[in-house]
């Protein structure tokens, strides 16, 4: 497949240790080690964490081909506190150099040429105006793409108006089951025969979305594709930190819906590769696909 991943370079800074980062990197890192042609969409500042972001991406077969170099601008970073599960609490650092991505037209009639299967966004890069006014000018440009949009609300940088405009463009939307509690009040209240099956049903209805996936850490995930919800248990594992797993099991799920797999077959694999990132150290440790194959055929 050939992806176009739209969205923030930053550097996830955990302590004194910084790993390059970003979920729509991270998602073209990993879809890349499962073979598909990935295209980032972003910007990074002229400072030296850009110049090392490029040489990390170059270093890891990522296309920097849309990646802009904004001088005088700051490279993006996260500062990463660790819960006692290893689960991340994020502070975004803004401005950043992705705030400014401005896409010229013919950059534009260029990704359209490329023909991209998917293009993939996320929540945080939009609160940017300029940033959301550039990936709906690529929307328009590339309609014969599906559009995948990780939910990925973030502390401060997300709204319920922009969660909804992006939902209304995507045909395939990601979300966990605590960002789910956040979009529909009677998941959140549990009550009144409330689910997660009903609150797929209801977003897809209203938003026009084909496929919802709703992860559940290590307990799995949710799919509701074309009318049909199933829950697909996960694996357990011994968590170095959960930072960049989401983003692995994004990839790992694009990956099955282009081999054609059922919904079952596409969760299971995701959540073996979302585990299997878990268990290592920073977002985009190095991987393959026969790792999870223990998993798989337990």
């Amino acid at each position: 497949m050939r992806i176009v991943s739209v969205g923030e370079i930053l550097w996830d800074v955990i302590g004194e240790n910084q790993y390059l980062g970003g979920a729509p990197l991270n998602l073209a890192i990993h879809a890349g080690q499962l073979g598909h042609e990935v295209f980032l969409l972003s910007a990074v500042g002229g400072d030296d964490r850009g110049r090392r972001a490029m040489e990390c991406l170059q270093e890891r077969g990522v296309s920097t081909e849309f990646v802009q170099v904004l001088r005088g601008k700051d490279t993006g970073i996260a500062r990463v506190e660790l819960d006692a599960e290893g689960k991340p609490m994020f502070q975004i650092v803004r401005p950043a150099a992705y705030d400014f991505v401005d896409l010229t037209a013919a950059q534009l009639n260029h990704i359209a040429k490329l023909h991209p299967d998917w293009i993939c966004f996320g929540t945080l890069f939009h609160m940017s105006r300029p940033a959301l006014a550039s990936t709906l000018k690529l929307l328009q440009a590339v309609p014969s793409a599906r559009r995948f949009y990780d939910v990925n609300l973030r502390d401060g940088n997300w709204s319920l108006g922009l969660v909804e405009e992006l939902s209304s463009h995507a045909s395939l939307l990601k979300l966990s089951d605590s960002e789910a509690e956040f979009l529909d009040a009677p998941v959140n209240a549990g009550g009144n025969g409330s689910s997660m099956e009903q609150f797929c049903r209801r977003w897809s209805e209203q938003y026009g979305c084909e496929t919802i996936c709703v992860t559940f850490g290590e307990r799995g995930c949710a799919v509701f594709h074309r009318g049909l919800y199933c829950e697909i248990p996960g694996f357990k594992v011994q968590v170095a930190d959960t930072v960049g797993a989401g983003d692995a099991f994004s990839a790992a799920f694009l990956h099955g819906i282009g081999q054609g797999w059922d919904a079952v077959r596409t969760g299971r694999f995701a959540n073996a590769v979302g585990a299997l990132v878990a268990s290592r150290a920073g977002a985009t440790p190095e991987w393959h696909m026969d790792e999870c194959k223990p998993m798989l055929d337990a």
